[in-house]
């Protein structure tokens, strides 16, 4: 098997994930976070949806990290999402995860907000 070095550019992956925190850029995020090609920082879950709003224009899609399991997200947050012209995929935290750092790769404008899995929810 031929293994390949994956680059990210300027781009910061998810490094790691645990009970209650991301690991990006070397720093360790507390709680629910937004993580962009370009940024990372806190999140204040979902009923924040001015931050996720603040991305329509910059990113295509958001992955909705719903912590260790998936479940719907609220129906208001997708609809609102979507008519700013945001695609929107849900997921566990750990799926979006994975997701967001192989699309990061391809230099796909992509986003993630993700809550933590286990531990600060």
């Amino acid at each position: 098997m031929r293994l390949t070095e994956i680059s990210y550019g300027e781009a910061q992956p998810v490094e790691g994930y645990g009970p209650g925190f991301f690991r990006i850029g070397g720093r360790a995020l507390q709680g629910a976070a937004i993580i962009t090609p370009w940024d990372a920082g806190p999140w204040g879950g979902l009923e924040d949806t001015a931050a996720l709003l603040a991305l329509a224009g910059q990113v295509d899609v958001i992955f909705l990290g719903m912590g260790a399991d998936i479940a719907h997200a609220p129906a208001t947050l997708r609809a609102e999402l979507e008519a700013a012209g945001l695609g929107v995929e849900v997921m566990s935290s750990p799926a979006a995860c994975r997701t967001y750092n192989v699309l990061l790769s391809e230099g796909r404008r992509i986003a993630i907000a993700v809550l933590p899995v286990g531990g600060a929810e």
